[in-house]
């Protein structure tokens, strides 16, 4: 796998297990919100054939402070 798709896969994965532990009892909401945005603009560029061809991947905020 090559370091890019690694990097993205794990991030991906670090967003999941983040919104997992939002909805769980007794979860600190401070931390996810402190934490989610940072973790959502740190994403690097999707790995090669992720989108279809012609998706637009820069349609979105330029950062996480302009959702």
């Amino acid at each position: 796998m090559c370091p890019n798709c690694e990097d993205f896969a794990r991030t991906v994965l670090l967003l999941g297990q983040l919104a997992l532990y939002a909805d769980m009892t007794g979860a600190d909401l401070d931390f996810v919100e402190a934490v989610s945005p940072c973790l959502a603009v740190s994403l690097p560029e999707p790995p090669p054939g992720m989108f279809p061809d012609g998706y637009d991947t820069d349609g979105g905020p330029a950062s996480a402070g302009d959702c």
